[in-house]
């Protein structure tokens, strides 16, 4: 199972939605849920405090989703926090969130942390950040595939810890062999496959992924 979430981000930067395949699941978070009602897309959960709906859209909001929760805009929590905590306790295989980067800053690195959070407290979760130009995930260590992506030419490794140790990259362009990658570091910025395939590996840390094009 795979869950689908849209956050309120700018439309013009939301990869196509399709409705989900059978067995998956879309969720919306705040003014995500009526873009995707807007896009014929019913989704079997809403999260926020829908300060950013109008009351009319509210309604048809309450309207066409069986499960809305409410929250209120003064919490410790995002909308979005809550929407993965939720969704993580689905099991999921996977957890793909659209429409959380290009608008507030904040909002962006705050999704960024629920990339990493996860992992720090040992999901195994694949969880991805979405747009039209960027597919961003984190890793810990162990090895892992890179397969080639229409339209998503560069391959980026970026650490999030103090540091990532004996990161290995085999298949791309500017291959690595167990190299000490401290945080701060721009090394791994915009790599590219040169095989049909890629792997990286790496024995500490957590490393972000950021799969783009220009």
């Amino acid at each position: 199972m795979i869950i689908h979430i849209l956050a309120g981000g700018p439309v013009e930067l939301l990869p196509e939605l399709v409705p989900a395949d059978e067995g998956d699941i879309w969720a919306g978070v705040d003014r995500g849920v009526f873009t995707l009602l807007s896009k014929g897309i019913v989704p079997q959960a809403a999260f926020g405090d829908f300060d950013s709906v109008s009351p009319d859209e509210m309604m048809k909001i309450r309207e066409a989703v069986k499960k809305v929760r409410l929250f209120n805009p003064e919490k410790d929590e995002t909308d979005m926090e809550l929407a993965i905590i939720w969704a993580l306790k689905q099991e999921p295989e996977a957890i793909k969130i659209y429409g959380g980067t290009g608008g507030r800053l904040d909002h962006f690195f705050g999704n960024v942390q629920l990339l990493i959070g996860p992992l720090l407290k040992g999901a195994s979760t694949h969880i991805e950040l979405i747009d039209s130009r960027n597919i961003i995930y984190a890793k810990g260590p162990g090895a892992y595939t890179v397969l080639p992506l229409e339209n998503m030419k560069y391959v980026s490794f970026v650490p999030v810890t103090s540091h990532i140790k004996d990161l290995t990259l085999e298949g791309f362009k500017y291959p690595l062999k167990n190299k000490y990658v401290p945080l701060g570091s721009t090394l791994c910025i915009s790599n590219e496959l040169n095989h049909d395939y890629g792997t990286f590996s790496f024995t500490e840390g957590i490393i972000m992924v950021i799969r783009s094009h220009d």
